[in-house]
């Protein structure tokens, strides 16, 4: 069976975590803070925190910027549930917009029109890896008509004095937008190490700073470090200082700080990084070569002139299938033995938004590119002649179905 997406576990990182658990230090210590200072220079950010998820990174991050009841925050309606759910547990809104039709990304004159004085964030989503529109959301942000609906309610954000822009990069470490690497492209980015992810901890995350020049990026490691770890305005390895046992908890915090076994495997992720996109680049543009010849295949854009992808995810769309259609075509490939998914179900599609009142027929375009999409194995370790087997399974799969309908 051909797998999905299996993390790269190998004798170098095995070799890592080993060190890692012979040094002593299994939770955050030296390891954690080297690869926050790599991902700040790979990134171009100003600063960066590790997380346990990017989930309860970003859980931190909307309530160090003060997002509440009351408070609204623009999504895509299509995206994992991870990007909703954060907003929801903020006691929040998520307001949810439609996408562009050709590349899964937020539709930015759908957010203009979305936005409101109630709109504090906006929270654009790097489906597959290829980098939102974050120009010109920053210019919308900047307009003056917009900055003049902004209602700030805390010092944070009366300073920042507009809309703040968000990225959910759980997809796209390593991604470009006009030659810089996603983590600096928004004012905060939130990354995944999840084990599917291009470069894994297992699990784990990051937040990435890139806030204007008059915030003090210093000041804002030390808040974040402090909310992830209960609060505690010192931890584990600031109190190995002689006589630095006595802390104190300046608020009530969470509890989501990487550790160092984590940073082990991210360290060596990190190391040899290129070479990771360069073989996920290899395997997109196997597959689009062989599908670039069937006329119901709709291959997923992954480069442009300004934007290239950090090759996550290969969206293929089936053009004018059915999802009924679509999952029998998926049925197909896994009895075939090749390992396919799905990114994602709108959410509009899953019962706890809908159940908040929020309808599928109201975001067409997260439907469409739904209804017949098929994400397909991408991976390091994938070889050539697997891909081949990828190809040839739906091209099979694909032909069965339709035929047979037919």
């Amino acid at each position: 069976m051909i797998p999905f997406s299996p993390p790269r576990i190998d004798d170098k990182v095995i070799a890592e975590v080993t060190a890692a658990l012979k040094s002593g230090w299994i939770t955050t210590g030296p390891r954690t803070k080297k690869f926050e200072k790599d991902i700040t220079a790979y990134c171009g950010c100003k600063t960066t925190v590790a997380v346990n998820s990017w989930t309860m990174g970003m859980q931190v991050l909307l309530h160090w910027w003060g997002i509440g009841e009351g408070d609204e925050v623009i999504i895509p309606a299509y995206t994992y549930c991870a990007s909703a759910n954060v907003i929801v547990h903020s006691r929040a809104t998520p307001v949810m917009v439609d996408i562009n039709e050709n590349d899964f990304n937020l539709n930015v004159e759908k957010v203009r029109a979305a936005i409101t004085p109630k709109t504090k964030a906006i929270m654009a989503v790097d489906i597959g890896g290829l980098p939102a529109d974050y120009i010109e959301l920053m210019d919308l942000i900047n307009e003056e008509i917009i900055k003049a609906k902004f209602k700030a309610s805390n010092e944070k954000q009366e300073k920042l004095g507009r809309i703040l822009l968000l990225s959910d990069s759980a997809h796209s470490f390593g991604a470009k937008f006009y030659g810089k690497r996603s983590g600096s492209l928004a004012d905060i980015s939130s990354f995944s190490f999840h084990a599917v992810k291009n470069l894994t901890t297992a699990e784990g995350g990051a937040l990435c700073f890139t806030l204007p020049e008059d915030f003090n990026h210093d000041d804002i490691y030390a808040e974040i470090c402090t909310k992830i770890l209960h609060g505690q305005n010192k931890d584990a390895l600031a109190k190995t200082q002689k006589g630095n046992w006595k802390y104190d908890v300046i608020e009530p915090g969470f509890k989501c700080n990487m550790t160092d076994l984590q940073a082990a495997i991210g360290l060596v992720e990190l190391e040899r990084y290129q070479e990771n996109l360069d073989r996920r680049k290899a395997i997109f543009s196997q597959y689009k070569e062989a599908f670039s010849r069937e006329i119901w295949a709709n291959n997923p854009l992954f480069e442009t002139e300004n934007k290239t992808s950090s090759y996550h995810l290969y969206l293929l769309r089936i053009n004018d299938s059915t999802e009924e259609q679509r999952d029998a075509i998926i049925q197909q490939i896994f009895e075939q033995d090749v390992s396919v998914n799905v990114h994602f179900q709108p959410l509009p599609n899953l019962t706890a938004y809908k159940n908040l009142g929020y309808k599928m027929e109201d975001y067409p375009e997260a439907y469409n590119s739904f209804a017949n999409e098929i994400s397909l194995p991408v991976y390091y370790d994938l070889t050539d002649e697997q891909v081949q087997t990828v190809i040839n399974a739906v091209k099979e799969s694909v032909n069965k179905v339709i035929t047979n309908e037919k």
